[in-house]
């Protein structure tokens, strides 16, 4: 048995950011994850102000923007007939509302930033190949016992381990709920998609039970894609299927039929998240990321609130350097509201996008052509900065 003054569990871009942030505040940081090499999966990301923002207070935004795309324009059409039903205009006057652009970017490169920095940083201890298989919080400190016997103590344990935590049983023990939507992902030569893509938008499909999301990555050379369906109702199964795959765009218009046939139809996430939790922290532990508030995907901030996780609890560990139950109060009370707003605001979002009612279809279609490209009033939310995120 060995101790450490905090451990963070989980090597993905929320639990590196973590590490990143706790190190610079201060704290000797071993960060754990349990595949023998760091890397994510899927291929793209959505990078909203709000994460380029905490990219920037962790100070590795020109490393990632490198490699990122900002496009000019996200743009909605009907997967159906095609038509475009509206378009966001991600150009000057949004940068200039928000601080910060709009971003998209390939998962392994962001990951590769981060990575990079904490080995940079002397604070920080990286291991890979360590695999969680139990934990315990005494008075004194937290345990953490690995799949091979060792066991590790901290002062301040982070959860960064996902949506299947292990670190979160101490709070919660109920599973993460099945959405019914399972995705299809996969990342394409730009070459492969034709011409009818602009090569710097970022295009969302939507219709009846389905959706096709497509964005640049990479500096623009790959063409990132996410299919997602509705499984039938009543199945209870999370697994997609690759004929109910294939029969639910059907319907679509023949550019995203093309655009989904690209995708392998056997290799399928199903989607899940979870309900809000009203606290995210014990006396030694706290949880960030997914293992704290997975959310889907329809606002595009899983990965954004999980850096805001980040900077935020780094922020509460400098500002309270000699008590940990004040830092991590002031953790819970700047993340808490905001991350569970994001939950439970993405569910109705998605349902909105697949409806297959028509009045209810006719009435968002009409409204989405209604709005302006510099209407940023449903955003504003989201993006705007707080006075602690400009801290």
């Amino acid at each position: 048995m060995s101790g450490h003054d905090t451990l963070v569990v989980g090597g993905g871009i929320g639990g590196l950011a973590a590490a990143l942030a706790l190190a610079r505040a201060g704290r000797r940081t071993l960060l754990t994850e349990q595949a023998p090499q760091f890397a994510e999966i899927g291929a793209g990301l959505q990078l909203g102000p709000n994460a380029m923002r905490a990219f920037d207070r962790l100070g590795v935004l020109g490393p990632v923007l490198e490699t990122a795309v900002l496009p000019a324009r996200a743009v909605i059409r009907d997967a159906v007939t095609g038509d475009e039903l509206t378009v966001l205009d991600l150009g000057h006057p949004f940068r200039a509302r928000y601080g910060y652009p709009y971003v998209v970017a390939h998962r392994h490169d962001v990951l590769s930033v981060l990575l990079d920095a904490c080995r940079a940083e002397p604070g920080i201890e990286l291991r890979t190949g360590r695999t969680a298989a139990g934990v315990r919080e005494r008075d004194e400190h937290a345990d953490v016992t690995f799949s091979d016997g060792e066991v590790l103590t901290t002062q301040l344990l982070v959860g960064a381990d996902g949506l299947r935590s292990r670190v979160r049983r101490l709070i919660d023990t109920s599973p993460p709920r099945f959405s019914g939507h399972v995705a299809y992902r996969g990342a394409s030569d730009r070459s492969e998609l034709g011409r009818g893509l602009a090569p710097d938008d970022v295009t969302l499909w939507i219709g009846p039970g389905i959706h096709l999301m497509q964005y640049p990555v990479r500096r623009g050379e790959l063409y990132n894609q996410v299919a997602v369906y509705e499984r039938p109702a009543g199945a209870r199964e999370p697994r997609g299927d690759a004929e109910e795959f294939r029969a639910a765009f059907a319907i679509a218009h023949p550019s995203v039929r093309e655009y989904v046939a690209l995708l392998d139809p056997h290799r399928d996430w199903p989607v899940y998240d979870r309900d809000p939790l009203p606290t995210w922290t014990t006396a030694h532990t706290a949880l960030l990321g997914d293992a704290a508030h997975a959310m889907l995907q329809y606002l595009g901030q899983g990965a954004c609130q999980a850096l805001e996780d980040a900077v935020a609890l780094g922020d509460a560990v400098s500002d309270h350097q000699h008590s940990q139950d004040r830092a991590l109060k002031q953790y819970e009370e700047r993340r808490i509201a905001r991350a569970s707003r994001c939950q439970t605001v993405a569910r109705p979002w998605g349902n909105l996008w697949h409806t297959q009612d028509p009045t209810l279809l006719a009435l968002r279609n009409r409204v989405f052509r209604l709005r302006r490209p510099d209407d940023y009033s449903d955003l504003d939310w989201l993006y705007t900065a707080s006075s602690e995120d400009t801290a």
